[in-house]
């Protein structure tokens, strides 16, 4: 009986202390997702690379809303195939990200941020992006982006992809 009441107390103290230790977990996940985005984004601003290296092979990236590139891009390819090959040759250099605010919960980071660059026509490029990323073992495995549609818009329409 004794013994049977040892094993009961000290498998009501393990359950009590794992959502504890998954609570740590989370938060060190959470704070390490975090570090490796801002790190991107320290990378772009010095246009030593960017967070796009993060993404994930399958990864997908929803861009919301009603621009001329608003919808679901299934995988990385895709989406660099479809949106960010064609950006960088409507501008005349990259695009440079100030970041306003970054947030973690678990495994997802949200960047909100201003970027500019300037056209290939000479005018400038602005716009307010806020990312959501899920990520899993250091990758981004998913984004929903906002941003302003007639900005984007603006310069997809306005400036041609160079060749």
């Amino acid at each position: 009986m004794y013994s049977q009441a040892k094993r009961l107390t000290a498998a009501v103290i393990l359950a009590a202390a794992s959502p504890l230790m998954s609570h740590a977990e989370t938060t060190n996940s959470a704070e390490a997702n975090k570090q490796l985005i801002q790190a991107s984004f320290d990378r772009w601003r010095a246009g030593t690379g960017n967070p796009f290296e993060l993404l994930a092979e399958d990864a997908s990236w929803t861009i919301t809303g009603n621009s001329a590139a608003s919808k679901i891009y299934e995988t990385k390819e895709k989406f660099m195939e479809a949106v960010i090959k064609p950006f960088n040759a409507r501008v005349a250099k990259p695009l440079v990200p100030t970041m306003r605010s970054l947030y973690a919960d678990g495994n997802t980071v949200v960047a909100l941020f201003d970027a500019e660059t300037m056209a290939r026509d000479g005018k400038p490029y602005r716009n307010t992006y806020a990312w959501f990323m899920d990520m899993r073992d250091g990758k981004i495995v998913k984004v929903v982006a906002f941003f302003d549609a007639h900005a984007f818009d603006d310069l997809w329409k306005r400036v041609p992809a160079a060749k």
